[in-house]
């Protein structure tokens, strides 16, 4: 399949019930195993949202958009259903990341991704749970992209060292109410506790990505390949 073509959506089938999560793929041009870029949307999202980033991974990369496992509000899925002007603990993201860890070991006999170069990148709750799925499993990806996102509440000291080296890029707003400079601040503490090789960046935006956040997100996934 062109990496430019409508991604194909997976709601059913063997495909389905070996991954247990609905999602959208679309396959690169072009011998694996592939690169792979795991595009994780927020709350009240779906797969198709997150395909707006797609222009940013590089090519020839595989991009699979799974759906979050809570259904929430009209159209909407929910990694996590959180209530107003709380900040979950890590244990709360417990079976969504099961549900992930799940989707994400099957991708390489479904698709041919290369685990060794598989990337979450993770849009406000999506970034919360790529950075659950990792604080619990540090090898499940390679790095994580987290654009307006946060870190689940844990001590610093209880996560120490566990992401040594990990690449994580983290885009945070200056102007945002939904997860606010503190917030991300204080995420990006727990990252660097963590070990993780943190490039920390705000920009002055709301709760969204600027041209130059997506620059930079784009650079960084570069760098990777």
């Amino acid at each position: 399949m062109d990496p430019d073509q409508t991604p194909q959506l997976i709601q059913s089938g063997p495909e389905f019930y070996e991954a247990g999560l609905a999602y959208r793929y679309a396959m690169p041009n072009g011998p694996g195993p592939y690169p792979t870029a795991v595009l994780l949307h927020g709350r009240l999202g779906n797969e198709d949202v997150m395909w707006v980033f797609r222009r940013v991974v590089p090519r020839p990369w595989l991009v699979v958009a799974p759906r979050a496992i809570l259904p929430e509000g009209t159209a909407g899925f929910s990694w996590h259903a959180q209530p107003h002007g709380q900040w979950p603990e890590l244990a709360a993201f417990d079976p969504a990341v099961a549900a992930l860890s799940r989707f994400l070991r099957v991708l390489p006999s479904l698709y041919n991704a290369d685990p060794e170069r598989l990337y979450l990148i993770g849009f406000s709750q999506g970034a919360a749970v790529s950075f659950a799925a990792a604080l619990r499993d540090p090898a499940i990806a390679r790095g994580i992209a987290a654009m307006v996102g946060f870190v689940p509440r844990i001590a610093p000291e209880a996560v120490a060292g566990r992401l040594s080296g990990l690449p994580v890029f983290m885009a945070a707003g200056e102007h945002d109410a939904t997860v606010p400079p503190d917030e991300s601040r204080r995420s990006a503490g727990v990252l660097r506790a963590a070990g993780a090789d943190l490039d920390y960046r705000e920009y002055p935006t709301e709760h969204k990505m600027t041209a130059a956040a997506l620059d930079d997100l784009q650079a960084w996934l570069r760098a990777r390949t």
